[in-house]
């Protein structure tokens, strides 16, 4: 299990990242039902950590897409992991490792400035490195969808603010939406401040609730 020792807490949860992932961002933000529509989609995220929403993400988005399609993923991340921990984090999930491999190719092109490469003909990965806050403002946007999934909220709590909420806000499109496994009070009341409809769920695993949400049209 990858743990940050900074933050105090693991990458994924315990029970099955992959599972998190699809049950909380790909299955909340309903995107296998969108890209049945053959639309082009952005997604951004707070927090590639380990790459596992991505790679999760591409691998379900290469079943369901349709031709000519294109996904566009942005995430935020301040603290890159290397090139072998993801590589050994991802390991747990042999289907992945082709995906992961393709990513791990260029990796070594990271760097302060936005890093954006083309994994197959329809799909784009771009990473920001940097200060949270600082990247979604420089970013010019919209997304369709957002992944928050910084640490948690108490060891995290920059990655959860009402400003970066309000950053979120504004970039994304009306009628886009959000999904966290999280569903800390000060957190839910952050995105509403920013001006999102939100709603609590079951959480996954051991998690009692998590959130999704929508702007408004």
């Amino acid at each position: 299990m990858p743990f940050s020792t900074r933050f105090g807490d693991h990458f994924y949860a315990r029970e099955d990242g992959r599972a998190e992932t699809a049950h909380v961002f790909i299955g909340q933000n309903r995107l296998v039902e969108r890209w049945g529509d053959g639309a082009d989609v952005t997604i951004a995220e707070l927090g590639f950590g380990t790459g596992l929403n991505f790679l999760e993400t591409w691998r379900q988005w290469q079943r369901h897409r349709l031709p000519g399609a294109r996904l566009d993923f942005v995430s935020f991340e301040a603290l890159p992991m290397t090139a072998d921990a993801i590589t050994t984090a991802i390991g747990r999930w042999p289907d992945l490792e082709p995906l992961c491999a393709r990513l791990i190719d260029r990796w070594p092109e990271l760097s302060v400035m936005p890093a954006s490469w083309m994994l197959d003909h329809q799909t784009r990965l771009t990473v920001v490195v940097g200060d949270a806050l600082d990247g979604v403002t420089r970013w010019a946007g919209p997304a369709d969808a957002w992944y928050l999934d910084g640490f948690a909220p108490a060891k995290n709590p920059d990655m959860w603010s009402e400003p970066l909420m309000q950053a979120v806000f504004d970039r994304t499109q009306p009628g886009g939406t959000f999904a966290t496994y999280t569903a800390a009070g000060w957190v839910r009341r952050n995105l509403q401040s920013a001006g999102f409809d939100v709603e609590k769920l079951p959480g996954f695993g051991g998690k009692r609730e998590m959130m999704r949400g929508r702007r408004p049209d």
